[in-house]
């Protein structure tokens, strides 16, 4: 059974308007249990100034407080720029996978 606790988004916001948002969920997978980054996105114009990071930090304590003790993320082969950063804010590649999809 797939049963998902809460997700949330946080918002970062400055003088009404947003410069970025995260997506947090838990998932439980047959035994495994952990938070997933449903997505992170940050106004490419205030990238670099801490709001990715101030983010992701949200996400993880509310991953904390709902008892999970592991956040995952997946992220495109193609984004080398965001595969730096989350290693620089400490996260491990522990999986190399494809997407095939079918169209019906």
């Amino acid at each position: 059974m797939n049963e998902e606790k809460d997700n949330t988004i946080f918002l970062y916001e400055m003088e009404n308007s947003i410069y970025g948002w995260v997506h947090v969920f838990g998932k439980c997978i047959i035994q495994l249990e952990y938070a997933e980054i449903g997505g992170l996105v940050v106004d490419t114009e205030y990238r670099g100034k801490g709001i990715g990071s101030h983010l992701m930090r949200k996400a993880e304590e509310w991953a904390i407080e709902k008892g999970y003790s592991e956040i995952r993320l997946r992220s495109g082969g193609h984004r080398k720029e965001a595969h730096d950063f989350y290693k620089r804010i400490g996260y491990k590649n522990i999986k190399w996978q494809e997407v095939f999809s079918r169209k019906l």
